[in-house]
């Protein structure tokens, strides 16, 4: 953290400096600056490069760098008011809008402003990912013989293995299509699984990212209500009467937002019920791998007990390592791996073989056991640190179920008017960020809800003062 704290001061204190410069006036030299700034010769190189990608500088092996030529003014904007009505005219009007929604999927990517303690973030803090494996495994793929060739457009085949052993022993390297992550995958899935205007069941309350994906392929999302036991098998088989509907999205293990785990009896019940309605289940199993060290063991994927292609599996090994490495996994049997393998080929010809021997050299890494292991352990710490610091100073939100696995808390705000919009704006103007509730249901949610972040902080301590802002933004919306 210290090394890009570093580079950013000293690429500000260098945008600064080139003001001094006439376009191709040389800079001083890379010792010069190391000696000048009191910084290593890796942060010079770092911050020259920086500047030099913003189009600031230019770099001439052996000579040095340079203040870049001024760029062009751009053209004034033309009139694309057009457009309004090209986006909206898709059709009659039963055809489900198109419009897409993304405020759900960008509260938990979009970096907080400096100082805010993100309760709201999607992905592991920098502290928690495997950021020395990461970069070993990265030089490591880098030197493998066709590193940078052309992949097969399936993915590796030995990547595809190991995803297949990951998912189960019915599950082969055959069924199984590399994707560029998880997202991808669900965007893929429910592309080929349903035209546009059909509607998808989906658990009532889900994860928005995958809500925004169905509409921008024109999908009309069906809510089925969930409890502590997952999805409700008699509501869904009265969703699928009353809609028609031919794909369930379910997160059966550690459920987003609930944490919830799809009790064992209800996972036959939910498959027997798609069965006879003659549809299919994407099984999004995002959160396998950021199970706590005080879960008990963990149930199979739905995939694994599937031999008749009901379940198209999707799985990730993103959310436990780093944002950048979006690599991922579909897996299915029958027709639709065909289809899913041609809409894939076309959205985007394949994953990068890079990043593909990278998660490779990883994963058969000695520390990929070890990272997990950790992760698991310090995912429970924080868990338990954020619930403890909730139940002493906002007792007020109610905390329906503890999960033993994810990075988030699932939090019900009290009745009487506690407006959850105002709430989460009377966080932020108190420095702490906090998810809203309204974009994880696709209909009419039943009570106002927050989600909370426990894994995209540093620890214990940010955690305790986040919740301490927390409450001081709510006492200041009921003082209000």
């Amino acid at each position: 953290m210290q090394e890009r704290s570093s580079v950013a001061e000293l690429v500000t204190s260098l945008r600064v400096e080139l003001n001094r410069y006439s376009p191709g006036g040389k800079l001083p030299s890379s010792r010069a600056l190391v000696e000048r700034f009191r910084v290593s010769p890796v942060t010079v190189s770092r911050a020259i490069a920086q500047l030099a990608a913003e189009g600031l500088v230019t770099t001439r092996p052996g000579s040095g760098a340079f203040r870049a030529e001024p760029r062009a003014a751009l053209p004034a904007p033309g009139d694309t008011s057009w457009q309004e009505v090209s986006l909206s005219g898709d059709g009659g009007p039963e055809v489900v809008p198109r419009t897409v929604d993304a405020s759900g999927v960008l509260v938990t990517l979009a970096a907080p402003p400096p100082g805010v303690i993100e309760l709201n973030g999607g992905y592991l803090h920098a502290s928690l990912q495997p950021e020395r494996a990461l970069s070993a495994a990265l030089a490591r793929a880098g030197r493998r013989p066709g590193a940078w060739g052309r992949p097969p457009t399936d993915g590796l085949p030995e990547l595809r293995s190991w995803f297949a052993r990951e998912i189960g022993p019915t599950v082969s390297a055959a069924d199984v299509l590399i994707t560029a992550g998880g997202q991808s995958a669900l965007a893929t899935a429910l592309r080929a699984l349903a035209p546009p205007g059909a509607p998808v069941l989906v658990e009532s309350p889900t994860y928005p990212g995958m809500l925004a994906a169905a509409r921008a392929t024109g999908l009309r999302p069906v809510p089925v209500p969930m409890d502590a036991d997952g999805v409700r098998p008699e509501l869904l088989a009265d969703a699928f009467r009353a809609t028609g509907a031919r794909v369930l999205v379910t997160q059966p293990l550690f459920q987003n937002p609930t944490g919830a785990t799809l009790a064992p009896a209800r996972r036959p019940e939910i498959l027997a019920i798609a069965r006879a309605a003659g549809a299919f289940v994407v099984e999004d199993d995002f959160a396998r791998r950021l199970v706590h060290d005080d879960s008990g063991p963990l149930p199979a994927p739905l995939a694994a007990d599937d031999p008749d292609g009901t379940v198209v599996h999707v799985c990730s090994l993103t959310k436990v390592t780093s944002p950048s490495l979006r690599v991922g996994a579909l897996a299915a049997r029958g027709p639709v791996l065909e289809r899913l393998r041609a809409i894939q080929v076309v959205d985007s010809f394949f994953v990068p073989r890079p990043l593909q021997e990278a998660a490779l050299e990883l994963v058969g890494s000695p520390s990929w056991g070890r990272h997990l292991a950790a992760v698991a352990t310090e995912l429970r710490h924080r868990r338990t640190a954020l619930a403890t610091a909730l139940g002493s100073e906002l007792p007020e939100l109610a905390l329906p179920h503890l999960p033993a696995g994810g990075g988030s808390l699932w939090l019900r705000l009290p009745g009487g008017g506690t407006d959850e919009s105002a709430l989460v704006s009377a966080a932020l103007r108190a420095s702490v960020a906090i998810a809203p509730g309204r974009p994880y249901f696709c209909a009419e949610p039943p009570a106002g809800h927050v989600r909370l972040s426990f894994a995209a902080v540093s620890g214990a301590a940010e955690i305790a003062e986040g919740v301490r802002r927390l409450r001081t933004a709510f006492d200041g919306l009921l003082g209000g």
